[in-house]
């Protein structure tokens, strides 16, 4: 398009007559929200919601300092420094309509890469109320399989012995939650926004491990005065490329050189527990309850478990997107024999859900064409999701004698998916895993033991002692390895 304008605040004017835009007095708006990870997640939930809340009832005090943690957060940096925090979240239904609209809720951004201190004095300042998090699984510094916290981090041991130069997310936490204290001032809530079940409780525990370590006394105070929601959040992301932000320019003539896009399904379902204060979500379709177990549970067994089902799966027959895998029938009834025979059983009791309405809505957000979310996206860091999206599923189907074929099937694969890195068409697969070269050398040791993969008890713990599960994974890791025809394999079991 003729006339292309640049995305930024002195040209909000113009860019609101083609799209709608924040109306807003954003200069008066404050951080009262820090948040660590801005990618594109974050900016189609937490920071949507927030422009929400700011368009139906202006809250100044709640605007959201992203915050950069990796050298990986640079380039987000200066593309909404650039932007003044202002982004494009296009909205893609399944029927093709596509809703774009700019996002106005982020209004500043530290980086802590370099320097710590303008992200402690950050979260340490009086403005800040709450500290929010999208660090993914990985990001919490947990064994997978025990749950204890790890120490033998090297930048954890670094901190311990350095407090003044932190570099994880708990040495900036302590960092500034001592400023606050030794300053009077009220805590912050920590608000985990991550696919991890009962993830407050997660970082609560992480938190105050790593704090009793360093400083008892903090530890302490942080104990008694900090809250840790735990949150359950739902929106398919996929990952921005070139194709969504030429649409931005071409079609209403918007030059935004990171744009997010997404489904128009969004969930946000929030313990009710902060240590000073809250925006008021509930206006925007957040829902504030007392326990919101029950609702994670639901929406990691389900909808992320499935997702690693589809996607483990359709990466060694060679699917390429989500979509994709369910325009293949054989791939759209064994995600339901794995929802309906493996994951509901286990669930815990939720009043006003309908749970096949639910995963019948999984199966139709999961099969929007627009989204063409990447099989490589959802298979990413397996080894911190599958822990807790699958391999918990399968661990409470063999505690309770319930069925574990479909997980079990997924599992072999992902094996096979670790050694090969091939499809069955021979073409190479994106692997994107912190222990990819571990996954790679357990997996490669399948011909001269068959347990091998599943001996890793950091990942596994001791399921390969299990009698029943490990002559149904023996079994099917020998099928896949015969001829890689997953397809075939699915087939006997639908």
């Amino acid at each position: 398009m003729k006339n292309s304008i640049a995305l930024n605040q002195n040209n909000l004017k113009t860019i609101a007559i083609r799209i709608p835009s924040p109306n807003c007095a954003r200069n008066e708006l404050k951080a009262g929200m820090v948040h660590v990870g801005v990618g594109g997640f974050h900016r189609a939930h937490q920071a949507y919601y927030t422009h929400k809340l700011q368009e139906k009832a202006f809250s100044p005090e709640w605007g959201i300092c992203g915050i950069g943690l990796r050298k990986g957060d640079q380039k987000i940096h200066d593309v909404l420094k650039k932007q003044d925090g202002l982004y494009t979240l296009i909205v893609k239904h399944p029927d093709g309509k596509i809703e774009p609209q700019v996002i106005g809720s982020i209004i500043d951004f530290n980086l802590g890469i370099e320097s710590p201190d303008p992200v402690v004095d950050k979260m340490a300042h009086h403005d800040t109320k709450i500290v929010s998090l999208t660090i993914t699984e990985g990001g919490y510094n947990f064994n997978p399989s025990t749950g204890e916290f790890d120490f033998e981090n090297p930048d954890i041991q670094h901190e311990l012995k350095d407090p003044g130069r932190p570099k994880t997310i708990y040495g900036f936490l302590t960092a500034a939650l001592k400023k606050r204290c030794d300053s009077g001032l009220p805590a912050f809530t920590v608000m985990s926004c991550d696919n991890i079940q009962h993830n407050g409780d997660v970082a609560r525990d992480m938190l105050l491990s790593f704090a009793r370590r360093q400083d008892k006394d903090l530890a302490f105070w942080i104990e008694k005065e900090v809250c840790f929601p735990n949150s359950m959040v739902d929106r398919i992301t996929p990952v921005t490329n070139q194709s969504d932000i030429d649409y931005l320019e071409e079609s209403v003539g918007i030059k935004d050189e990171w744009p997010v896009t997404c489904e128009p399904f969004i969930q946000w379902v929030v313990e009710d527990n902060f240590s000073n204060g809250r925006p008021e979500f509930e206006k925007v379709g957040v829902q504030f309850v007392p326990d919101v177990k029950p609702y994670e549970k639901m929406k990691l067994r389900l909808l992320n478990a499935g997702h690693s089902v589809l996607g483990i799966l359709g990466a060694i027959h060679g699917h390429k997107t989500i979509n994709g895998c369910m325009e293949d029938d054989t791939f759209v009834t064994y995600l339901r024999r794995f929802m309906d025979e493996e994951a509901t059983p286990i669930r815990d009791e939720l009043e006003g859900i309908g749970l096949n309405a639910y995963k019948d809505s999984l199966q139709e957000r999961f099969a929007n064409p627009n989204i063409k979310d990447s099989v490589s996206r959802i298979c990413s860091e397996s080894s911190a999701k599958l822990p807790k999206f699958l391999i918990a599923t399968l661990q409470e189907n063999l505690d309770s004698g319930g069925s574990v074929q479909y997980a079990t099937l997924v599992i072999a694969a992902w094996c096979y998916y670790s050694d090969k890195g091939t499809d069955k068409n021979g073409q190479s697969i994106e692997i994107i895993d912190a222990m990819a070269a571990e996954l790679r050398q357990k997996a490669q040791q399948t011909k001269a033991d068959t347990l091998a993969f599943i001996k890793q008890e950091s990942l596994f713990g001791d399921l390969s002692k299990n009698e029943h599960f490990a002559k149904c994974y023996s079994d099917f890791v020998q099928q896949i390895y015969k001829d890689g025809n997953i397809k075939a394999l699915m087939q006997t079991m639908i």
